[in-house]
């Protein structure tokens, strides 16, 4: 009987030839512990969605009870403590294990031709996990997460020209308020889990036409590998048990604080600053002078910083030396100083937050 319902599923959905490709697909051995942080970002999405489809049973996006749903979740709900903190830690370890994922992917050149469309399908990812972060954040509607989308939306407004819209879009008025909080709840649980989606079927799509990318050439021996079925998949499958383990823990032992419930008309926190992925950011503009040619300070480091990033998305194209397998250190050292300025002014917005 087992033998015949096989049969009758592999003649319907070939899960043999599924079997038999993934038996085929190979993966480098050499540097394999940078291939498992986009496994590891998968995963954690799923925590996010499976997670937040259990608070959003319990959830109201409305100023006058989304704090109050939160904190029902919090006290009356079993286990609901739990899943919150576990969707808040699985969201931020997502965006570390996102960051990690960029940046070995850059730094190993693994945007050289075939894939330079699953590059730009993983700035899209980024962005979108960026997203998620900025719009999940307002939800609970408390005082700290209320000052800090005012000051993220604020920043938003200094984008010249478009600036002034892109805010009014966001708050869905002049000041954050209901309409702020329904159209974050919208972005957050409609608009980016469809385009991440999207997004993460063509990346996946790509990754596996293409396969995964292998250490760039000038070696004297050959690239080893390994079966990516089973060998492969039974150590991220361990992975992602070990990953699971510490989100656990720290939703355990750590769990995550609601706060207290928003006031528009109270005073903002001393030494607000947005979160942890955000803050170099901010601290930035703390060293950008009023003016600057001819600009506002921060205008122009908001230029800076799309610039930057536009750079980024088009590594594949001007990078031209990596599409011909030779190293490119001016590249992997402009790598090296962003990185480096990112950690640099993350680590003094918290050891010098005023």
């Amino acid at each position: 009987m087992t033998a015949a319902i096989g049969a009758w599923l592999d003649d319907r959905l070939r899960v043999r030839a599924v079997r038999d490709f993934l038996a085929h697909k190979l993966v480098p051995v050499e540097r394999s512990i940078w291939y498992y942080f986009g496994g590891v970002s998968l995963f954690l999405f799923g925590v996010q969605v499976a997670t937040g489809i259990l608070l959003l049973l319990y959830y109201r996006p409305a100023p006058d009870s989304a704090f109050e749903s939160v904190r029902f979740i919090m006290g009356h709900v079993r286990f609901g403590w739990l899943v919150r903190s576990v969707h808040a830690w699985a969201a931020n370890l997502m965006i570390a294990g996102v960051f990690t994922h960029f940046f070995s992917v850059f730094f190993l050149k693994a945007y050289r031709p075939p894939r330079e469309v699953t590059w730009l399908t993983g700035c899209g990812l980024l962005g979108c996990t960026l997203a998620f972060g900025f719009s999940g954040y307002l939800l609970p509607w408390n005082q700290l997460a209320f000052f800090a989308t005012k000051v993220g939306t604020d920043i938003v407004g200094e984008v010249p020209v478009v600036g002034p819209a892109l805010r009014f879009v966001l708050r869905g008025g002049e000041n954050v308020g209901g309409a702020t909080l329904t159209r974050f709840f919208g972005f957050h649980v409609a608009l980016l889990p469809l385009a991440t989606t999207l997004l993460l079927l063509v990346h996946l799509a790509l990754v596996q036409l293409h396969g995964m990318s292998e250490p760039q050439g000038g070696r004297r021996r050959p690239v080893r590998h390994m079966p990516f079925y089973p060998h492969f998949v039974l150590r991220e499958a361990l992975v992602w048990l070990a990953v699971l383990g510490v989100l656990v823990v720290l939703a355990t032992f750590f769990p995550w604080e609601l706060g207290e419930k928003a006031d528009p008309f109270a005073s903002a926190p001393s030494g607000i600053r947005p979160e942890w992925y955000f803050t170099f950011m901010s601290q930035t503009f703390k060293y950008v002078p009023a003016r600057l040619f001819g600009l506002e300070g921060e205008q122009v480091a908001i230029l800076g910083f799309a610039a930057i990033f536009a750079l980024l998305v088009l590594v594949p194209f001007l990078d031209r030396r990596a599409a011909r397998g030779e190293p490119s250190p001016l590249v992997t050292a402009g790598g090296v100083l962003l990185l480096g300025f990112m950690v640099v002014m993350t680590l003094l917005a918290y050891l010098k937050p005023y």
